[in-house]
């Protein structure tokens, strides 16, 4: 992610790019201009931390954007909605640490001493499959699932299988946080 975040912000004057932790960010107090953390907080083990670090290091004046999923909003159509519902379970129980960040980063924010400026909350459809797989790790994610014991074996394969033959429908909720420092 850094060599591509480098390929693309090449030649642009005041941008650096660094690697380092949310918790401890190698950043000097007060020296960042903009900021954006999409789909992170949702792993880091404590998101009013990696805020607060936020806040350290902007200045006053700083721009911010927030974006986070609310994965309890996950929902897969299959005629199955109990495995349905067991899946989504198991993603915000098991596999996503902070897996309702997103509904609570307006709160969040304001309490890292931000100000809230912009909450937008946006509904990302997927109507196939495969992109869904890919984005929301559907077969994996059953997978662990299985293996954790929380969805019977055979009920999984028969959900990821349908899912894969159509018609498909997934969706969830996406928040969106504007702020400034």
């Amino acid at each position: 992610m850094l060599t591509r975040a480098r390929e693309r912000t090449d030649g642009l004057p005041g941008v650096e790019i660094r690697k380092g932790d949310a918790h401890d960010l190698p950043i000097e107090p007060g020296t960042v201009d903009r900021a954006k953390i999409d789909r992170v907080l949702m792993h880091v083990a404590e998101p009013s931390d990696a805020l607060a670090q936020l806040h350290l290091t902007t200045r006053p004046g700083a721009r911010i954007g927030l974006v986070e999923p609310d994965w309890d909003t996950l929902i897969v159509d299959a005629e199955d909605l109990e495995t349905s519902r067991a899946f989504t379970r198991y993603t915000t129980e098991e596999a996503v640490r902070n897996a309702t960040v997103g509904r609570s980063l307006a709160r969040l924010a304001e309490q890292a001493r931000f100000r809230v400026e912009t909450v937008r909350a946006t509904a990302p459809v997927f109507r196939d499959f495969h992109e869904a797989d890919h984005t929301l790790g559907l077969g994996r994610n059953m997978q662990k699932a299985i293996n954790g014991g929380c969805v019977d074996r055979d009920r999984g394969h028969r959900w990821i299988t349908s899912l894969s033959e159509g018609p498909f429908y997934a969706s969830f909720t996406l928040v969106s946080v504007i702020c400034s420092r």
